[in-house]
């Protein structure tokens, strides 16, 4: 590892980089080498947290010198991973709360007791879950005592039904991840039906001027309802009127005081107080709504989701089901997938009940172009609900007098090839993207995109191929999600977030120097070599309709070397 030079990596790929790194003199040498580069505060911050796990890793920690007036939030955090007895743990607790009793101190604390006793073996005996007094009471010396952690407002013993989907329009037209979502929707609760023997149904709520004309086609994708509200003020979003009316739709203009539901409106066509779960759209704007419905709604929110499933789980985290050594299962959860922060693996959100409150609705806002836009039915019959309700002028207080539309930029998706080129051009990088654009020119229907790494990073390029690495070209989890028949990756090591945007290719292939590079796990064919070489030998090839390659000599022994679990190694 003393050739590793953090500077080659993007912040999102360094972290798998050197997850494996269990050296500290060679993380020291990674250190060094960062901070004499780019000195990014990121990566600087990464790699130390990486040196200091292995230098305290074997560590007694002496519970009765730590000095917790003179220790960091962070310091803390690392010092309890190493503490395994409870009580140990319980009278670290009590002197920060006798002391500076700071809130992120105390909470990692007390998670790390309920992770201790969550893994011990329990007599089955209730956990002591903390008092039921009210913020005022619990915290006298606060001047904001509602920003105790717990809520006051959720219900207790509620009742929940149905997948609401909002269908986002734009500019008057339904987005097609409206789309995605309504058909995922419909399958979901198909087989949700199937295995709990129940008869739940897709809601779609449509919000906006005009939208009833969408009625139809949110039926034929999937909905069995569809909820409408329509006034010529909610042309533009706006997050106040918007997460009103859409939470009085989702709980019928009743209120939930002290997990009791008051109010409300009878309703035809449903029986429950809350929808069971909820999709909102990652766009800008399905982001903004869904953060402020779900934190109205009582509940959590798992943003940004590419994979969604519906299924039991087996739960031992005292937290969560009140008795420390045992297991619950929970029914029905909504497992919600999205990629990591680290870049390099995904995570699987769940939204579950607690003894104190129920979370409802479980809800994510899903990346589009995660899923298929479905056929649409038009023969598929659903019921049409308009939603009344008065909306306040005070919630209206910016109008928009004027505007210019941007460029939307290039759209990359229904091409048959696409070439896309990442941070592997940087020996050249004007030269690589010439390469990428003769190799997309060399096919009939072609494109060029670029990975976050070539529009993040401080490549020069000159002006006649600078307009080929903008944003708008951007394909991953935060730019476009492609499909196209045959992909094309040039120099890209094949970050998660990049794999979001083009896994549903047809055939990829993949160029890169590095034989190890995470994109050969899902390439279809490997292409172990210099990008400055190859791309203008695939490019003749495909100008003289002739190909000659030699199968390159495969390193590991045996004659089926050059296959490898990814692509097949040319």
């Amino acid at each position: 590892m003393t050739d590793f030079d953090p500077n080659d990596y993007e912040m999102a790929e360094l972290g798998p980089a050197i997850k494996d790194v269990d050296d500290i003199a060679a993380l020291h040498a990674i250190l060094d080498k960062e901070k004499t580069g780019q000195n990014r505060p990121g990566a600087v911050a990464l790699i130390e947290s990486r040196i200091e796990k292995y230098e305290h890793e074997d560590e007694d920690v002496d519970v009765g010198s730590l000095n917790l007036d003179e220790m960091s939030t962070a310091d803390v955090g690392n010092a309890v991973q190493s503490i395994e007895d409870v009580d140990e743990l319980r009278t670290l607790l009590e002197r920060e709360e006798a002391g500076q009793d700071r809130g992120g101190v105390t909470r990692l604390i007390q998670s790390r007791i309920d992770s201790v006793a969550g893994s011990e073996e329990g007599d089955g005996e209730d956990v002591e879950l903390e008092d039921e007094l009210p913020p005022e009471e619990k915290h006298p010396d606060l001047s904001h005592p509602t920003a105790d952690k717990r809520h006051v407002r959720a219900l207790q013993d509620g009742t929940y039904r149905d997948m609401w989907v909002y269908c986002e329009t734009q500019a008057g037209e339904l987005v097609d991840v409206s789309k995605e979502m309504l058909g995922k929707a419909r399958e979901l609760m198909d087989d949700y039906n199937d295995d709990y023997d129940a008869d739940e149904r897709v809601v779609a709520v449509l919000i906006g001027d005009d939208v009833s004309k969408h009625t139809d086609d949110v039926i034929a994708y999937g909905a069995d309802v569809v909820v409408v509200h329509e006034d010529e003020r909610l042309r533009r979003f706006q997050h106040t009127p918007f997460c009103e009316i859409f939470c009085d739709m989702a709980r019928a203009g009743a209120s939930h005081d002290g997990g009791e539901v008051t109010g409300g409106r009878d309703e035809d066509w449903r029986d429950y107080d809350k929808p069971r779960y909820v999709l909102f759209p990652a766009t800008n704007n399905g982001r903004d709504l869904s953060a402020l419905v779900q934190a109205e709604l009582d509940s959590g929110l798992a943003s940004d989701c590419s994979g969604l499933y519906i299924e039991d789980t087996v739960i031992s985290n005292p937290v969560k089901t009140g008795v420390a050594g045992e297991k619950k299962t929970f029914e029905r959860v909504l497992h919600m997938k999205r990629p990591d922060f680290s870049g390099f693996e995904y995570s699987t959100i769940l939204c579950l009940d607690n003894p104190r409150r129920e979370f409802h609705p479980q809800g994510g806002s899903v990346i589009p172009g995660s899923f298929e836009i479905p056929e649409p039915d038009s023969d598929r019959e659903g019921d049409v609900v308009h939603h009344e309700a008065t909306l306040d002028d005070d919630w209206f207080t910016i109008s928009v007098t004027d505007h210019d539309q941007l460029d939307e930029g290039i759209d990359l998706t229904g091409h048959e090839v696409i070439v896309a080129v990442g941070r592997g051009i940087g020996a050249n990088p004007t030269k690589g993207m010439e390469l990428a654009l003769d190799l997309a020119d060399a096919f009939e229907d072609a494109e060029v995109g670029v990975s976050r790494g070539i529009v993040t990073g401080s490549y020069q390029f000159d002006g006649h191929v600078e307009q080929y690495t903008h944003e708008d070209r951007q394909i991953g989890e935060t730019g476009q999600v492609v499909a196209p028949r045959l992909y094309i990756a040039v120099g890209i090591s094949g970050a998660v977030q990049h794999k979001v945007g083009m896994d549903e290719s047809e055939t990829i292939v993949a160029i890169n120097t590095d034989p190890e590079a995470r994109i050969r796990d899902f390439s279809d064919y490997f292409v172990e070599g210099d990008l400055f070489e190859v791309l203008p030998r695939l490019t003749k090839a495909l100008q003289d309709g002739e190909l000659d390659l030699e199968l390159a000599e495969a390193k590991a022994a045996g004659d089926d070397a050059a296959a490898t679990d990814g692509g097949d190694q040319v």
